[in-house]
């Protein structure tokens, strides 16, 4: 690939010269942190780098769920957390799924409201019994975020209506959903370029050098400067803030070949949403695993273990479709950034550099949002 000084004049001047804003990761933030930017202020140059040819880390590789809160992951988070910082974060996750629906468009993220099923083995009848004691509770709080009533039921047939084996009982969320990763990417990359934005693959970021007037990066192909800088890298966030509690997490996926008659539809949780599945297009896909080994999963590596491997294809024939015979056709991984707390890292680490990482696998929720607090704070 050419570096930045073997390009032509009319490149460098078009791509590489004056740029007002660079934002670092074509992914949900990244992209729509350059949107609202070019709002805010229309003339200005903004150009995104990406080291891959497509994003990188988890925005198009993601399981496609459309989730703000499912009970049990509520009624265990506010078993340490503060009620408070719960529904804030629920609240987050809300608002950010209609701000990403009004930016996309419904049809382009083929948005599906199947509802989503938290599953619950024999193993679990304590949480159970916990999560069915505050779903009134966990009605009247969502109520008061989304104005929708009864969002959370119990479903007892949740085994026979879909065939799973080993489920007892199942918790009901009638307002998540699913949608299609690749076709939200696909139209976040068509927004950008309508409205003026540069988008550049195949640019690593390598470091960063800042004054008080201008910033330096330097990248895999040369040094870009810039007046302001937006990290949006989520799960490679260290490489840029190692004194900050934010980390790479791998997530491990399958998907079948398509399944005949297939019945299930919806979004589904188990094991307290360390794994989850969904259907599409007459497959399901399925992931997760990452707690059984965690500090092997703490890792930017996109390969894939036999012990999650191994882990899934095993719920998949013992759990999911114990009666039907899946093959499975592809498995992948993407990067999430998590940290001890749920909430997303947005803030100044210089007066020209704004970052916008730490979205502990709620990218398709909240990315669309952290990408809005960035334009309004740098």
């Amino acid at each position: 690939m050419l570096k930045i000084n073997d390009l032509s004049y009319w490149e460098k001047d078009t791509y590489f010269n004056n740029v007002d804003y660079l934002i670092i990761g074509a992914g949900i933030v990244g992209f729509s942190t350059s949107l609202e930017i070019k709002k805010k202020h229309p003339k200005a140059k903004i150009l995104i780098i990406e080291r891959g040819f497509l994003p990188t880390g988890a925005s198009s590789k993601n399981a496609g769920f459309s989730c703000f809160g499912s009970a049990t992951e509520l009624v265990d988070d506010l078993s340490h957390i503060s009620e408070e910082d719960v529904w804030k974060t629920v609240e987050m996750r809300w608002q950010g799924l209609q701000n990403l629906q009004s930016i996309i468009g419904r049809e382009n993220l083929d948005l599906q409201i199947n509802g989503s099923w938290d599953l619950i083995t024999e193993n679990e009848r304590t949480i159970n019994i916990e999560t069915v004691e505050k779903i009134d509770y966990l009605n009247e709080k969502i109520e008061a975020i989304t104005n929708e009533k009864n969002v959370y039921s119990i479903d007892k047939n949740i085994q026979e209506k879909f065939g799973f084996n080993k489920v007892e009982s199942s918790f009901y969320n009638r307002l998540e959903g699913q949608i299609n990763s690749g076709r939200m990417i696909h139209k976040f990359h068509q927004l950008v370029l309508e409205n003026g934005i540069h988008c550049l693959f195949g640019i690593e970021a390598l470091s960063i050098n800042s004054s008080d007037t201008t910033s330096i990066i330097h990248t895999s192909i040369g040094e870009i400067k810039a007046s302001k800088i937006c990290i949006c890298t989520n799960g490679f966030a260290k490489q840029f803030l190692p004194d900050e509690d934010v980390n790479p997490a791998r997530a491990q996926v399958l998907i079948t070949k398509p399944i005949k008659n297939l019945q299930l539809k919806g979004t589904f949780h188990y094991q307290q949403g360390y794994y989850y599945f969904r259907n599409i297009d007459n497959r399901i896909l399925l992931g997760g695993g990452r707690n059984l080994n965690f500090e092997g999963e703490t890792t930017t590596s996109f390969e894939q273990t036999d012990q999650i491997k191994n882990a899934l294809i095993d719920l998949l024939n013992n759990v999911i479709t114990p009666n039907q015979p899946a093959e499975i056709e592809h498995f992948w991984s993407g990067i999430m950034g998590v940290g001890k707390t749920k909430k997303p890292i947005i803030k100044l680490i210089h007066p020209n550099i704004a970052v916008g990482v730490r979205l502990g696998g709620m990218g398709v929720a909240i990315g669309s949002l952290v990408g809005k607090e960035i334009s309004e704070i740098l």
